[in-house]
């Protein structure tokens, strides 16, 4: 059990209302990311398959999020230690450059819809399975029940958007391995000691640094032909909303509601993206991605809600 949920669970009569305001407030932070996040996946497809290449894309999230969280690093107030700035060498090669490399290859060889089902909603699944094996962390049966409808969920989600083509082995691989890296950071996040702003600026600055040389000196770039207007509004998406209130508002969420939590609420981006894409691209999902939609939101329901509020409420 993680720290937060001991708090909700072993809070006495008078605990109770501070224990579900904290808990009101981690599902508005985790509400906040879902909607971030599910628009990442319509905004970068649409960049991608316009006037940018994937690794504009990237170059703008995380270049835009170092320039606009990086100064902050150097103030009297986030000033860190020099085993902090490891430990967020670690947050960004889990959840940084890396993790939307392999969310972009996922990107070309699947679906904005398919990789919008895979990745975020079997990162709980990652985070549960990792906790059970590694730190002897066994979920609830409740929770476990969640997890399996997630799982058929995301199947049945991927089958019915994938309009009778076999997905790309090769892309769903990516996909799988970026929801093992996100799963990874949110178990490590609740350990590390570093606030949600520090965090976030130290993925952006230690993910450009290690990102922009390659993408600048291997001529990667194709801002100088793209219009204006559209490198503005992906900067915008990618570097201030991506980069720094999206990361800010999960972590948040996973520091109220604990990392497995957190990251089960998060496998709502999927059922958020698809119906975001219905008036955004004009994406409708048959009957069986509709029916899937409602069995990961079930899924959702039961894996995130602590097991002992249940009992008391």
């Amino acid at each position: 059990m993680t720290g937060s949920e001991a708090d909700v669970s072993d809070a006495g009569p008078l605990a109770q209302p501070q224990a579900r305001t904290r808990l009101l407030a981690g599902l508005g932070w985790a509400a906040l990311a879902v909607a971030i996040f599910s628009g990442w996946f319509i905004v970068t497809r649409f960049g991608v398959t316009h006037d940018l290449a994937v690794w504009d894309v990237i170059a703008l999230r995380f270049g835009g999020g170092a320039l606009l969280l990086g100064p902050l690093l150097l103030t009297r107030r986030h000033r860190l230690p020099a085993g902090a700035w490891l430990e967020g060498l670690l947050f960004a090669l889990l959840w940084g450059a890396p993790f939307v490399l392999f969310v972009a290859l996922g990107l070309q060889l699947t679906s904005a819809a398919q990789a919008s089902s895979v990745t975020p909603a079997l990162m709980p699944v990652f985070a549960g399975l990792v906790a059970w094996l590694a730190l002897r962390e066994p979920p609830g049966r409740g929770r476990l029940f969640g997890y399996l409808a997630i799982v058929a969920g995301v199947a049945a989600l991927a089958v019915g958007q994938a309009r009778g083509s076999a997905p790309s082995p090769l892309g769903l691989a990516s996909l799988l391995a970026a929801a093992l890296l996100w799963a990874l950071y949110t178990l490590r996040f609740r350990r590390g000691g570093i606030s949600p702003l520090q965090s976030a600026a130290l993925i952006c600055l230690w993910s450009a640094l290690l990102y922009l040389p390659a993408y600048l000196l291997g001529g990667l770039s194709r801002l100088g032909t793209a219009p204006a207007g559209e490198v503005a509004f992906q900067v915008l998406y990618q570097g201030l909303l991506m980069s720094a209130v999206a990361i800010v508002a999960f972590n948040r969420a996973v520091t109220l509601l604990g990392p497995r939590s957190a990251a089960a609420i998060i496998a709502l981006i999927p059922v958020a993206a698809t119906t975001l894409a219905i008036p955004a691209l004009g994406e409708v999902p048959s009957r069986l991605g509709a029916l899937a939609i409602v069995v990961i939101a079930s899924g959702v329901l039961l894996a995130a809600r602590p097991a002992r509020l249940a009992r008391t409420s």
